[in-house]
C-alpha cells in the first residue's frame, strides 16, 4: 500500500474513532447512541466513498495527462532522430563527394 493509502486509511480510521468516542461521552441514551452511530457511520461512508471517486478520477486525469506528454515527447525524438540522420547521410553524401575529386 503506498503511504498515499496508509495516511488516507489512517485519517479515516482516526475520524471514525473520533466520532464514535465523541458520541459516546455525550450524555444520552443507548438506543438514541447507536442511531447516531449508525447515521454517521453511514455519512462517513459516503464521504469516503466520494473521496475515492474523486481520487481515482484526479488519478485518471494525471495518467492521461502523462501518456500525452509521453507521446508528444515520443514523436519530437523521433522527429529530431529524423533530423540527425539526414544530416548526417548528407554530411556522409558531401565528404564523399570532395574526397572523390
Amino acid at each position: 500500500m503506498s503511504d498515499n493509502g496508509k495516511l488516507l486509511g489512517a485519517l479515516v480510521l482516526g475520524a471514525a474513532a473520533g466520532a464514535v468516542l465523541g458520541m459516546m461521552f455525550a450524555p444520552s441514551k443507548g438506543s438514541d447512541l447507536r442511531k447516531k452511530i449508525s447515521d454517521n457511520a453511514g455519512d462517513l461512508i459516503d464521504e469516503l466513498t466520494e473521496k475515492i471517486k474523486q481520487g481515482k478520477d484526479t488519478l485518471t486525469d494525471l495518467k492521461d495527462k502523462a501518456m500525452s506528454k509521453a507521446e508528444d515527447l515520443k514523436s519530437k525524438a523521433e522527429e529530431e532522430m529524423d533530423n540527425y540522420k539526414s544530416k548526417a547521410k548528407q554530411t556522409a553524401q558531401t565528404a564523399a563527394s570532395n574526397g572523390s575529386h
